[in-house]
């Protein structure tokens, strides 16, 4: 077992998601208190240990079928760089590192992190077959993260922030479930969940799902309580980054299909990398600097 073998299997690149356990202390302007930060940091950390816990056990789980999937037959246990035993041992380790570290902040997150693992088990063993509660569970690990940045940093989540997370996440799953089904119609069926799906019905639930979370944005930047907390009627400025962002991303999963992989679609698209940071920079702007 080498080390990119290593890191590949416990998906370093997708840790990118565990960023959203910054929302909630960003979104309350007190990411520049070093307590909050720090404890942010270790809630990072601690989430990154366990959902690589999750991604061990889910490659290892899926290894058989991963074998006849184009892409994911490249993966170190579906094609033999790393044994039973090698991923066993990865999976213990970064599980127990990451409860390690969620204890140590409180017994809060240490729920959310466990809630977060048991979920994801039953996602491996049975709920992912299940069309629709697939991508349900999706919006909810998202959602646990925005949870355990809350609780780990004494940060009250807004209601706002847990609507758009999920709505967000539902989007993500939909594209990754509507690439997967594209890859499937070439001859490579491998998940059972694709079953209850179609193509007509992902691109329409996605078009749903964009339109009510842009809708959805508009009223949280129109909203008093909001404008009163931030200090500005400026808001409104930031919804051209999320409408943009959110027809680019539907522009990579329907014209051009590549969202099968939705972390990899934000770590190559310098069009989507560009607008978030564009979106951050507005509401660091109005946030704290303003």
């Amino acid at each position: 077992m080498t080390l990119r073998d290593a890191l590949q299997l416990i998906r370093f690149e997708h840790w990118v998601k565990n960023l959203f356990v910054f929302l909630p202390s960003f979104f309350a302007a007190r990411l520049t208190e070093w307590d909050v930060l720090q404890n942010a940091l270790l809630a990072f950390a601690a989430f990154s240990a366990v959902s690589s816990g999750v991604y061990v056990l889910n490659d290892w789980v899926d290894a058989p079928q991963d074998r006849n999937h184009p892409d994911k037959q490249n993966r170190p246990i579906a094609r033999g760089a790393i044994r039973q035993r090698e991923a066993f041992l990865l999976l213990a380790v970064t599980a127990a590192t990451g409860f390690a570290l969620a204890a140590f902040l409180n017994p809060t997150v240490l729920l959310i992190c466990a809630l977060y693992a048991g979920i994801n088990a039953l996602y491996t063993f049975a709920l992912k077959h299940i069309a629709i509660v697939d991508i349900s569970l999706i919006g909810t690990g998202f959602l646990l993260r925005v949870l355990a940045g809350g609780a780990a940093t004494g940060v009250e989540v807004s209601h706002w922030l847990i609507v758009m997370t999920f709505l967000l996440a539902l989007i993500l799953g939909l594209a990754k479930r509507r690439g997967e089904y594209v890859v499937a119609m070439r001859g490579h069926s491998f998940r059972k969940a694709l079953e209850g799906y179609n193509l007509p019905f992902l691109d329409a639930a996605m078009v749903v799902c964009s339109t009510v979370a842009i809708v959805a944005y508009l009223m949280y930047c129109f909203s008093p309580e909001v404008t009163e907390r931030i200090g500005s009627d400026r808001i409104y400025y930031t919804a051209f980054f999320v409408i943009t962002g959110i027809l680019r991303y539907l522009q990579l999963t329907l014209v051009f299909g590549r969202t099968e992989s939705p972390t990899r679609a934000l770590l190559r698209d310098a069009f989507l990398q560009w607008t978030l940071l564009g979106w951050i920079g507005a509401f660091v702007w109005l946030l704290y600097l303003n």
